[in-house]
């Protein structure tokens, strides 16, 4: 019986899979950087200064970021990027729900919404770090790391 789940196959599906995240979370705060803006200061954690920065630039970083994923285009720095912001995003979310600080997520959305869910924004970015560790393992594990 043939294997259809191949190390190669799983890495360019989960690969994929952040692709779709980083690109489908960009869209909306391109299009809406105040409103993105209005979020990032609601987390707190970023002095006024940086905060109109960060929400110009995050978005755009996270669409190039997703394309090249999608291109398979110089995936060593990639996954490191997209590692580096799963893991800081998460980080942010755990850190607000300790201080007691209830935030709209902004993770896809810059709508705001009347009460916002902490926990499952946890589980949901807890559950991004893991396919993005994940990802990166399986590239290091790729013997070509031509894929």
């Amino acid at each position: 019986m043939q294997r259809i789940w191949n190390l190669t196959t799983l890495f360019v599906v989960l690969r994929f899979l952040l692709a779709v995240v980083f690109i489908y979370a960009s869209i909306d705060k391109i299009l809406h950087p105040a409103d993105f803006a209005a979020i990032v200061k609601d987390y707190k954690v970023l002095p006024d200064i940086l905060i109109n920065l960060t929400a110009i630039i995050l978005p755009w970083l996270e669409l190039v970021l997703g394309v090249l994923l999608v291109l398979g285009r110089w995936q060593e720095g990639t996954l490191l990027l997209v590692n580096l912001l799963l893991v800081a995003f998460w980080a942010t979310l755990v850190f607000n729900y300790f201080r007691g600080v209830d935030v709209g997520c902004g993770c896809f959305s810059t709508q705001a919404t009347e009460s916002s869910n902490m926990v499952w924004y946890m589980v949901r970015d807890g559950f991004f770090v893991l396919v993005g560790g994940t990802t990166a393992i399986l590239f290091l594990r790729t013997p070509n790391r031509v894929i």
